[in-house]
């Protein structure tokens, strides 16, 4: 990005499944992509200790917090340890404190939460203001119904967050299937940092991908597990069509209990854990899957027919996406209340044997943001 090569701090405070996670290891190696010059040292910073188990591109390297659980009903507590929240959220406040500015970067790109989760990034920001770090915001394109996300924006003093520590706001997807410019009712002062990336869609070509198992399969996809055991369960309990090998990716977080019943389905291939699912997703037949952002925009890059179940709680993000594809036919969308393995062997029926173009929408975030992100480091740089 220049002589020196910058260096960029991706922040996800990563408190259920893998969603952030992965999302900034794709901007990692987006940003990573040979460019020409030095290339740019990356400080994946991550609430979720599987971090080390995805292969770093060269320059990127972790700081993996604490981490954090989300229950079923929104609330939050340590994941692995015996010890009060509170007494999390100080040691990661902590950790932030003193390792971001020992980092120095030009960039930091915070993902979806301006102060970090519970704040544990409030001690930082204005450290790095100081020092000159320019900062990002990115959002996904739906945070939840348009009125919840909006009364969380102003429950967390977003919009004053924004304004004193950040400079831009990045939203990764397409405004024509779902704009939170215009769900949040953000004031002017804000909508002016606000560009669209497009979507952050890895793009695969069948011939080109690694396959789980020879001849043709279907695929389900459960992202980090945590909240997929009724889609597990139903996929392995479907009919399931002649010479087309199931195959479920697990998660790291899918319950013991519900993994035991996957191994034991006959004819069902299980795979515990896959760091780049999105490469099998070409080759599949039909994918079945939840709706959670990364799970979606893998298929979004190919034109594989899916399905998708979405989480309906403690956040109604997952519908309001499948829902706004499914009425612009890039998926299809099923009610998590109608689930059933009847219900999934007619969709895979029907759809195995068919593809689904999905060129109407903008799925370029990937080839975009290394040029946003090259903007903000010059300015870093020139005001240093």
């Amino acid at each position: 990005m220049d002589e020196r090569g910058a260096r960029i701090a991706l922040y996800g405070h990563d408190t259920m499944g893998l969603g952030h996670l992965r999302r900034n290891l794709a901007l990692a190696s987006a940003l990573c992509a040979d460019q020409g010059g030095p290339g740019p040292q990356v400080l994946l910073v991550s609430g979720a200790a599987e971090a080390g188990r995805f292969p770093l591109p060269d320059g990127v390297d972790l700081l993996v917090l604490p981490s954090v659980a989300k229950g079923a009903d929104g609330g939050y507590r340590a994941r692995r340890w015996d010890l009060p929240l509170d007494d999390v959220v100080r040691m990661r406040s902590e950790i932030l404190a003193a390792g971001l500015p020992a980092f120095a970067p030009d960039l930091l790109v915070v993902d979806k939460v301006a102060r970090g989760f519970a704040g544990d990034l409030e001690a930082a920001l204005p450290r790095l203001r100081a020092a000159g770090t320019r900062t990002v915001l990115g959002l996904r394109d739906v945070l939840d119904t348009p009125a919840v996300a909006a009364t969380e924006w102003r429950r967390d003093r977003t919009t004053e967050i924004v304004r004193e520590h950040y400079d831009a706001v990045w939203v990764y997807g397409d405004p024509r299937v779902a704009d939170p410019v215009g769900d949040l009712r953000l004031p002017p002062s804000v909508r002016r940092m606000v560009r669209h990336t497009g979507y952050l869609a890895p793009r695969h070509r069948p011939a080109a991908t690694a396959r789980p198992v020879p001849g043709p399969y279907s695929l389900c996809l459960l992202g980090g597990g945590e909240d997929g055991e009724a889609l597990a369960r139903a996929y392995a309990a479907a009919p399931h069509t002649a010479g087309v090998t199931p195959v479920v990716v697990a998660g790291p977080y899918l319950p013991g209990r519900t993994r035991d019943l996957l191994h034991a389905a006959p004819g069902l291939h299980v795979v515990d854990f896959c760091e780049d699912p999105a490469r099998w997703v070409a080759g599949a037949s039909a994918v079945v899957a939840m709706g959670g952002y990364n799970t979606v925009v893998e298929l979004l890059g190919t034109d594989t027919p899916a399905l998708i179940v979405p989480r309906a709680v403690p956040r109604a993000e997952q519908v309001v996406r499948a829902r706004r594809l499914s009425e612009l036919g890039a998926v299809d969308d099923a009610d998590p209340a109608d689930l059933s393995p009847a219900l999934l062997g007619r969709w895979l029926a029907g759809a195995i044997g068919t593809r689904t173009p999905r060129d109407g929408l903008d799925l370029d975030g990937l080839a975009r943001v290394p040029a946003l992100a090259a903007e903000l480091v010059a300015e870093a740089r020139r005001a240093a």
